[in-house]
């Protein structure tokens, strides 16, 4: 499984994903995944091995033309990457994944073991992110012991629904992140209770979104920065891209840093890391998102219909932030160590 995430150079796939990425523009979201998958663009640098900078910027590139796109690949390479590291097995030739691990309230899903040593799914799973289109899920699940585990499932069998519920928000709406309940559907471990939690590369899953964001909020800003070079000059106008440069130039700079990090120690604990990078992404895109809109005025968002979509999508995408809980959970990590730690 490893061999075939990285059997694509950086400098090849960021080639041909340049090349396919105007064909997704007019594609639904499952319609992109699949080309995606068909073009073997799907088999991005696994992170923490040398070239994590590269799958974000893959990441990156797929956000700025459709975040219910991005959603869907997101989840996609982030299932190659969790079974590339904790299950031999892989993914089948072909197949379309989904992540799903939001654990919500009154929303929780068993594994059991049969007396024949199968394991089957019983429950109900929130925010399920393309789940009517895909051929196979990892799914967070408790065991009859009360741990933590992961499953993979395949979606195209008994004992799975796919519900029309929960959700209603008209950004990311492409991403149908519906509620699916589980009634016996078989299942397949995958690694060890909690091992989907402990492995280094949870967190630089956690980091990668924060690529996506960026991507988003330069699409964004690409479409005042268009208007900037087309209009008579307008000193206002000219203030809000200059503040919008240097928020994306702050972002991309850290996301760098970060991925040189994560490549250099890719068994490190890298929670702090992807704190800190969702957090300044999210303020970074939050802002642009507010300067560009407020410079180019309502022409775009009820004219434009990409851009229309991208200004709804990008508030409910970045969401998927803790906001002040991960602002605290950051502090704490800070207020431990002896001595500030922003010196030049």
């Amino acid at each position: 499984m490893s061999d075939a995430i990285v059997s694509l150079s950086p400098s090849t796939h960021s080639a041909s994903l340049g090349a396919l990425l105007p064909c997704l523009a007019d594609a639904t979201p499952h319609q992109g995944l699949r080309r995606l998958i068909d073009a073997g663009l799907d088999q991005l640098p696994l992170p923490g091995h040398g070239a994590t900078l590269q799958r974000w910027q893959a990441l990156a590139a797929v956000a700025a033309i459709d975040l219910s796109l991005l959603k869907l690949f997101e989840g996609h390479t982030d299932a190659l990457a969790i079974l590339a590291e904790i299950d031999s097995a892989g993914a089948p030739a072909g197949s379309s994944w989904g992540v799903w691990c939001a654990e919500a309230p009154g929303a929780r899903v068993a594994l059991r073991q049969l007396p024949d040593g199968r394991h089957v799914l019983d429950g109900r799973k929130a925010w399920c992110s393309g789940a009517a289109g895909l051929s196979h899920a990892l799914v967070s699940c408790w065991n009859e012991a009360g741990e933590a585990c992961l499953a993979s499932v395949a979606m195209n069998q008994p004992g799975v629904q796919v519900t029309g519920d929960g959700w209603q928000a008209v950004g990311m709406a492409g991403s149908a992140s519906v509620e699916v309940v589980f009634s016996g559907a078989r299942a397949l471990p995958v690694g060890a209770p909690g091992a989907y939690l402990a492995r280094p590369g949870f967190w630089h899953g956690g980091a990668g979104i924060a690529a996506a964001w960026h991507g988003a909020a330069c699409a964004v800003a690409s479409h005042l920065h268009a208007r900037a070079q087309q209009a008579t000059p307008d000193p206002v106008r000219l203030a809000q891209l200059g503040q919008i440069d240097c928020l994306l130039r702050a972002s991309a700079a850290l996301l760098r840093e970060g991925a040189q990090e994560i490549d250099r120690q890719p068994r490190h604990d890298a929670m702090e890391l992807a704190l800190r990078l969702r957090l300044t992404v999210e303020d970074c895109a939050t802002q642009v998102l507010q300067l560009a809109t407020r410079a180019l005025g309502a022409g775009p968002l009820c004219r434009d219909a990409r851009f229309a979509r991208l200004a709804a999508d990008l508030p409910v995408f970045l969401r998927q932030s803790h906001a002040e809980r991960d602002q605290a959970t950051l502090g704490g990590i800070v207020a431990g160590v002896s001595d500030h730690p922003w010196a030049l």
